[in-house]
């Protein structure tokens, strides 16, 4: 964690998964209440306060409220993934809380802007990752795969704006296996089994403890979101040196300004040509973009430049 690389105590609270203190109230569908004093015990030696989402969309508005009260006056982090207006069922809810003493970082630029336009200053920090990784051994595939099929993985949940059909439809235009690593979430089994089920091509619905064996497996990225507050894959693909087919979302502009090479789902003629023979000047060129600006290793710097707001 690149706060410890700064000297900071680093003490880790969730509503569930591993952490140092589980705080089941925490959780987006928690089944009990949150005490304001289990978040001050958890907090209790804190020299700084990391919220990561809970306070930018209100999943769990009660959680957040104890959060709010607890933190005011007291150094914070808000880290905003995405906030209210960017998604259509929150879109008459408040922007984040507000406090002198918080600072406010968003993984893109265009919410900077959005909250700066409801009178909360931030920063943006972009996502970051480990850029000089390689690909493990493609020969230990924890699924069947068609070899003499090319394989579009898509990287993603299955809800309705990560854009399954997009990402299937670009399989089929390939005669590819599609390979969809996440669960359906947010209702949307049904509407995914349809999606599936009418698929003229083989269909692989499995997750994988580290997603870079699937990266290995697969041919090209399918990425057809219609939003995303940042989008992990554009940098993995670059990362693991596979072509990348994206959505032309907002941040996907901001992002392609940094001069990726990307492929368009909806025009797969360009992206056949590339599985037939392959570019590797193209995969060249994304993956020093990606080290070039997107590096784990420039994190830490990051942090300290934000940090230096409380004499840290």
């Amino acid at each position: 964690m690149a706060f410890r690389h700064l000297g900071l105590k680093v003490r880790t609270v969730a509503g569930a998964g591993i952490a140092e203190h589980l705080l089941p109230g925490l959780s987006m569908d928690a089944p009990i209440g949150l005490e304001t004093a289990q978040v001050e015990a958890a907090l209790a030696d804190a020299d700084l306060v990391v919220v990561e989402n809970l306070l930018s969309l209100p999943f769990n508005r009660a959680a957040a409220d104890v959060v709010t009260r607890v933190l005011m006056g007291r150094p914070a982090i808000l880290h905003h993934h995405d906030l209210p207006w960017q998604r259509t069922r929150f879109t008459t809810s408040p922007p984040p809380p507000d406090d002198p003493n918080w600072a406010h970082v968003t993984i893109n630029r265009l919410s900077e802007i959005e909250l700066r336009h409801r009178g909360i200053e931030a920063t943006t920090i972009y996502n970051a990752f480990a850029t000089d990784r390689p690909l493990p051994d493609g020969r230990f595939l924890p699924v069947d795969l068609d070899p003499s099929r090319p394989v579009v993985l898509q990287p993603t949940r299955a809800i309705a704006r990560k854009n399954v059909p997009a990402g299937l439809a670009l399989a089929e235009s390939l005669d590819a296996t599609y390979w969809l690593l996440g669960p359906a979430e947010e209702g949307y089994g049904p509407e995914l089994a349809e999606v599936l089920g009418r698929a003229r091509v083989p269909v692989v619905h499995q997750p994988v403890d580290d997603v870079a064996v699937a990266y290995a497996a697969a041919d090209v990225v399918a990425f057809p979101s219609s939003w995303e507050g940042f989008g992990n894959p554009v940098i993995e693909s670059a990362v693991f040196r596979r072509p990348l087919a994206i959505g032309d979302y907002p941040v996907a502009r901001e992002l392609a300004a940094f001069g990726f090479r990307w492929f368009s789902p909806s025009d797969p003629g360009p992206l056949a040509a590339f599985v037939a023979a392959p570019d590797q000047e193209l995969l060249d060129h994304n993956a020093a973009i990606a080290r070039r600006h997107f590096s784990l290793t420039d994190l830490p710097d990051r942090l300290a430049r934000l940090l230096q707001r409380w004499g840290s």
